[in-house]
């Protein structure tokens, strides 16, 4: 039994010595995000673009956002969502707009956004389950001229 315990402390250390002479793995090396911003400087957000031009009241509205709350699947749950906003006096319209989640959505008119903060989304959502709200682009992208 002796002669086991020994020759397992000795392969134990045969196989720790082994490993320990393979190379160590190296870092990557990482290029400075400085390398690839010579020629991209110019690139901005659309939000960025439409906010400097103050002067252009095309654009400003053009980027203007709209708040969309939707996704419901049937369409009694959208017009007791229509009902219940209309009773807080928020402003909506059904949305044409193609959004990337199916279902019937509502805009709510810019001027009635701030009248749905947090807490009134919150007690929207739980009372309408499958209820989400997304913040987009009232318009389509329209080019600056």
């Amino acid at each position: 039994m002796r002669w086991l315990f020994l020759l397992l402390v000795v392969l134990n250390v045969f196989y720790y010595v082994w490993h320990q002479q393979e190379a160590p793995l190296r870092a990557k090396d990482v290029t400075p995000l400085s390398m690839y911003r010579g020629s991209q400087q110019d690139i901005r957000l659309l939000s960025e673009a439409t906010g400097d031009s103050a002067g252009v009241q095309g654009a400003r509205h053009a980027g203007q956002e709209c708040l969309f709350l939707g996704g419901l699947t049937q369409e009694s749950s959208l017009s007791a969502l229509q009902m219940r906003l209309a009773g807080m006096s928020v402003k909506v319209q059904a949305s044409q707009k193609d959004l990337p989640e199916p279902g019937y959505w509502l805009r709510i008119a810019p001027e009635s956004q701030r009248l749905l903060g947090d807490v009134q989304l919150q007690n929207l959502s739980k009372e309408f389950n499958e209820l989400k709200h997304k913040i987009m682009l009232c318009e389509g992208v329209a080019p600056l001229e």
